[in-house]
């Protein structure tokens, strides 16, 4: 069994909670910005100094308390990615209560689940079709004592109503909790089955924090460190950061439409960002179909082959040559700086998260100027518990362990993880917690490998292995991720599982495709009609063929599928952080999956 472990580099005092990191960096800049937020899409960013902030925190704090919100208390907020969500946060732990995310994107069945299963008391909400989503089930969550909506004006009537309460009574709850109390119960978002309530402690979250600053450093607690967060901060990803910003002395804002990321990016200038490769695909395929589309695609391409290559170069003894050099700063005249421009201008750094990000793109985006550090962790790990470091970047492994972190892989090449960012276990479901420890370990469920180093490469997930007819073992995820980089698709669900040959379901991607045929010297046409269309096959066979370079013969995919739709969140197919819920699509579309296999097998 192949373990490495990373010394934890900062202890912090067991009886601290989340709100001494706060006051810490009260204490030490009460007058710097910790955050800065938009009065609407087209005010300028509004900066809040830490002594402002920490006023707002305590004022709405008591309007938690004074409408009857305990110590232990479960608070509920259901929003998109916005400032109130952040205030909201930090109010609820000044009040000493445990915030409960919930995805705005819930149905209302979910809405049940999670208010009923962690007893939320009160819950804030952002708009009223939320509001009238919970009202389908309240009649079902006897402990929801209340409903506020941000868009009514919940925070100022927040503030209102805590006037009266002392501020002795919120100093007081802001120590009730210790290190090992919860801080939270995020829900999976749950590719299977019902969603699990993780305990996240104040110790993970602390503990965590802290110590990634100490080694992730430059990226994060630059003196003009700042980043914007646009995904949910319902997911463990996002919190992690926002956490993350206190004790880095990083200031943060918040977009909440990512269909508008390129404005809120370029008004915020970001010094570092985080995200799932998702959005860093979408990037590079609209400046690819950009450049195509003003007659420039051929130039986009060297340019980009060009920072390839100059990136692979980086990782050589003897470096980039001094042709490849120049070549390079040739590209960047033409093509990388403007790339950088529509990020901002100041984004130097990236955090990937939530599936690999492939080695061509992070390539890529290192040789633009944009150094991407690929981590990997899941709720059950308050996220990261392994990212490539600034000083040492592996492209293609998601790096070594955070300190304070330990990784194993055990002997079916299962990845098992212990350390500060451990969770305490599901809530009320004390079987589930025993099913994935083992003593100190969570087993993740990733099929992983280490290097000499303690680097660790993800490889495919356990329950996903698809065993072929021939008694192939595959992972799909190698190919699904590869596939899905093509300015054409959405989605790729690889199937096979007792079948003769490994296949491909395919979506095509409703904003790519405009893009794609006008590059193309194309007509516009409806996906449907694209997906019949002779060049937008030919180049999806092309993409397989690539995609196909990455495994053996036995492992290629040899037919695939066009599906009539996208694959969803609303449909039910995509979990809230785009993850496919694999027995849902191969239920639904298990006839397509048969068409594949109709024929003769192909050998």
């Amino acid at each position: 069994m192949e373990e490495f472990r990373t010394p934890q580099l900062v202890e912090t005092d067991p009886a601290d909670n989340l709100n001494d990191l706060l006051a810490a960096r009260v204490r030490a800049t009460p007058d710097k910005a910790v955050v800065e937020r938009k009065a609407s899409d087209d005010a300028p960013w509004e900066p809040l100094s830490a002594r402002e902030y920490d006023a707002q925190i305590v004022a709405v704090a008591k309007g938690l308390v004074a409408r009857g919100v305990g110590v232990g208390d479960r608070v509920g907020i259901m929003s998109r990615t916005r400032y109130e969500w952040s205030l909201l946060d930090w109010a609820a732990w000044a009040a000493g209560a445990v915030p409960v995310p919930l995805y705005e994107t819930s149905s209302a069945e979910q809405v049940e689940w999670i208010l009923t299963d962690a007893d939320v008391s009160l819950l804030v909400v952002e708009t009223a079709a939320h509001a009238a989503v919970v009202d389908e089930v309240r009649a079902q969550a006897p402990t929801l004592r209340e409903v506020l909506v941000i868009d009514d004006g919940a925070v100022d009537a927040l503030v209102r109503d805590g006037a009266g309460v002392d501020d002795a009574e919120i100093a007081r709850r802001r120590h009730a909790a210790r290190r090992d109390d919860v801080a939270t119960i995020i829900y999976t978002s749950g590719t299977t089955g019902r969603p699990k309530g993780v305990e996240l402690t104040h110790g993970n979250f602390a503990e965590l924090t802290t110590n990634a600053v100490e080694k992730l450093g430059v990226v994060v607690s630059s003196p003009n460190a700042r980043t914007m967060l646009f995904m949910p901060l319902a997911h463990v990803f996002a919190r992690f950061v926002h956490v993350l910003t206190i004790p880095a002395g990083a200031v943060l804002g918040h977009w909440p439409d990512t269909k508008t990321l390129v404005q809120g990016i370029g008004t915020f200038r970001p010094t570092f960002i985080l995200s799932v490769p998702r959005v860093f695909e979408k990037v590079y395929n609209s400046a690819e179909q950009k450049a195509a589309a003003g007659g420039k695609g051929a130039i986009f391409q060297r340019a980009a082959k060009t920072a390839i290559v100059y990136s692979r170069a980086l990782d050589t003894p003897r470096g980039p040559s001094p042709w490849l050099r120049l070549q390079h700063k040739v590209a960047d005249v033409l093509v990388l700086s403007k790339i950088r421009a529509v990020l901002g201008g100041q984004v130097e750094w990236a955090i990937s998260g939530g599936a690999p990000l492939g080695e061509r793109l992070g390539h890529f985006y290192r040789g633009v100027g944009l150094k991407v550090l690929e981590g990997y962790g899941l709720t059950e790990t308050t996220a990261p518990a392994t990212v490539n470091l600034p000083d040492r970047t592996k492209i293609g492994t998601v790096g070594p362990p955070l300190p304070g972190t330990a990784i194993r892989i055990a002997a079916d090449g299962e990845v098992e993880i212990q350390g500060i960012q451990v969770f305490r276990g599901y809530h009320a479901n004390p079987a589930a917690t025993a099913e994935t420890m083992d003593g100190p370990w969570f087993r993740t469920g990733d099929l992983g490998s280490l290097d000499e180093d303690g680097f660790l490469r993800i490889t495919g997930r356990k329950k996903e292995i698809i065993v072929t007819a021939a008694g192939k073992n595959v992972a799909p995820a190698v190919l699904e991720d590869r596939l899905r980089g093509h300015p054409l698709v959405s989605q790729v669900v690889v199937v096979g599982d007792q079948r003769p040959f490994i296949g491909a379901l395919i979506t095509l991607d409703p904003e790519g495709v405009p893009g794609w045929l006008a590059a193309h010297g194309k007509p516009a046409m409806s996906v449907e009609e694209a997906a019949k269309d002779p060049d937008v096959l030919a180049s999806l066979d092309k993409a397989v063929e690539r995609t196909n370079k990455a495994v053996s013969r036995a492992e290629s995919i040899r037919k695939y599928r066009i599906l009539d739709r996208d694959l969803t969140i609303a449909d039910g197919y995509l979990t809230p952080k785009l993850s496919v819920r694999r027995a849902e699509v191969l239920k639904d579309f298990a006839a397509d999956v048969d068409a594949l296999y109709a024929d003769a097998p192909v050998h």
